[in-house]
């Protein structure tokens, strides 16, 4: 390994340590949720908050565009948490799929009429992780540190809903309060994060990790452990064939990712331990 590319990914490692940290454990409660394509779906809305203040005026380099953009996610994750009707039969996964397809039409409209910063928007919506420096990392550890102190200091209730809702909410406790909460809280982590990796590879260290852990572990740590490592290791050796062979960074990640849980898939069944056998 050329030593001289690992120092050139270093800023880059470090934020793929964070944000696959912080992922992994929102992966965890998506997953279980079945809400599975609701990071895209606030990507998008968040994106959706940045194209119309671009179509206002605002340069998409100013912190408007951010405070928009959080802005407009909230708004999602209020929708999120005030339409979950459990005793509708409509999946909450079509109203999310619903909100992605109108949020990125209505993104499209505001950048057909914001022609001369079109590009420079794309381009902060698609990422890239190998151009984030020092100040940027050191600012998205200190904002999923409070994020994680807050899901941790909440971790119980927010995994009781995420496993059993009716329950909780059998108890008395507003689940919907809580929801807002949980999808306000991933917003914000999902906005910072599709600004530094773009759209697909941040929906990648949400799913895939959580995925690859669920076929060899059964408890939340144990899951949390792989998925983390999966998330690190991953990144990492997608990052160096990008460097390597002057691939894109994003979609080699996340080519990758792909091709290490289709391995993980096929090693499954050599671990299973076999049945006791019976007289």
């Amino acid at each position: 390994m050329d030593w001289s590319i690992v120092q050139f990914l270093l800023p880059a490692i470090a934020a793929t340590l964070i944000i696959a940290g912080i992922h992994a454990y929102l992966g965890l409660h998506v997953v279980e949720r079945g809400v599975i394509f609701v990071d895209l779906s606030l990507a998008q809305i968040a994106s959706l908050g940045a194209a119309i203040g671009v179509w206002q005026g605002f340069d998409p380099s100013e912190p408007a565009i951010s405070w928009m953009s959080l802005a407009f996610t909230l708004i999602g994750a209020l929708i999120f948490a005030v339409v979950k009707d459990r005793d509708a039969n409509i999946p909450q996964e079509a109203i999310i799929g619903i909100t992605y397809a109108v949020a990125s039409a209505a993104v499209i409209l505001a950048m057909s009429q914001a022609t001369g910063e079109a590009e420079h928007l794309r381009d902060m919506l698609v990422g890239n992780i190998l151009s984030v420096q020092w100040p940027e990392v050191w600012l998205t550890a200190i904002i999923y540190l409070a994020i994680g102190l807050f899901h941790w200091v909440f971790r119980a209730r927010f995994l009781a809903i995420s496993l059993d809702p009716a329950r909780v909410a059998a108890s008395g406790v507003s689940v919907r309060f809580w929801d807002f909460l949980f999808y306000a809280s991933f917003g914000l982590v999902v906005t910072r994060s599709v600004a530094i990796a773009g759209v697909l590879l941040v929906f990648c260290y949400l799913i895939v990790p959580s995925v690859g852990a669920m076929l060899y572990a059964r408890t939340i740590g144990a899951r949390l452990t792989v998925g983390w490592a999966m998330g690190l290791l991953v990144s990492i050796l997608g990052m160096y064939f990008s460097v390597l062979f002057d691939l894109p960074t994003g979609a080699t990640i996340v080519c990758t990712f792909g091709l290490v849980l289709v391995v993980m898939a096929a090693v499954r069944p050599l671990t299973r331990r076999p049945p006791p056998l019976h007289a």
